[in-house]
């Protein structure tokens, strides 16, 4: 009789923890589906600044939120003069996960802060001044693994006056060509070798003709190779079909580089 009554007992137990666990699991489900249904605060911030992102897909959407809240995770964000707010860290981490949106497993492993100054700074860092005139930079030596903004830049970038330029994704490329060591306009990790010469021909037929004022790259490009790179890529996300239409071959080179296709 007692053995019946254990049995019975441990038949209960056995069918309550399995209907407990069949409700549990539903409304797991339940609450997750409505979870994913309703955007956070991150991608309204990204549905309403970020044109890059308004124009994917739904599942793109989904994946840029991810990467963008991974980069956030993993990088620290400071104000010099400035509170950085949600919109500023949204807009820093779209810009690093533009460029390699292309390398869905892509980490940041030269970069451990950014640095956000409220306007322009000089060389020394200082935002006060008259010799203020640098938008951005990619920190080296005693400042390696830091990146200093300007906040009017960066969110300047992702207005409908930005036109080609954009602030955070030129030093976000600064950082990818440095990730071989050295920037230098030739992103080895990321460019095949074999296409190295049609990259360099590019560079100075472009470069070229910025210095004889028949195109419309920003004639910034036109300083160094590392700058072309960089000039060239706001102009390949900012404005991919201009670019595509008014520059095919470098268009295309840049496809090559960043894995995209931007202009669909």
């Amino acid at each position: 009789m007692y053995i019946g009554a254990y049995i019975l007992v441990g038949v209960m137990t056995v069918l309550f923890t399995g209907l407990l666990f069949l409700y549990v699991r539903h409304y797991l489900k339940r609450w997750q589906r409505q979870r994913v249904a309703v955007p956070g605060n991150d991608e309204l911030l990204l549905a309403r600044h970020v044109k890059y992102y308004q124009q994917l897909d739904q599942p793109a959407k989904t994946r840029f939120a991810q990467l963008v809240r991974q980069f956030l995770h993993h990088t620290t964000i400071e104000g010099v003069g400035v509170e950085v707010e949600s919109v500023d860290r949204i807009l820093i981490a779209a810009s690093a996960v533009i460029p390699v949106f292309g390398f869905p497993s892509w980490k940041y492993t030269n970069l451990t802060n950014v640095i956000l100054y409220p306007d322009t700074f000089d060389e020394q860092y200082q935002f006060e001044g008259d010799r203020r005139n640098i938008l951005g930079m990619v920190g080296s030596g005693t400042l390696n693994g830091q990146m200093v903004l300007s906040r009017q830049a960066l969110r300047h970038g992702y207005t409908a006056e930005s036109g080609t330029s954009n602030t955070g994704i030129h030093e976000f490329v600064h950082l990818l060509d440095k990730s071989d060591g050295i920037i230098d306009g030739f992103p080895r990790n990321f460019l095949e070798h074999r296409y190295s010469d049609a990259w360099q021909h590019i560079i100075q037929q472009e470069t070229q003709n910025i210095e004889e004022g028949t195109s419309d790259i920003n004639p910034y490009a036109a300083t160094r190779e590392s700058e072309f790179l960089a000039v060239a890529a706001e102009y390949f996300f900012q404005e991919p079909a201009r670019l595509k239409a008014h520059h095919p071959a470098l268009y295309g080179i840049l496809g090559l580089i960043f894995n995209q296709e931007p202009a669909y």
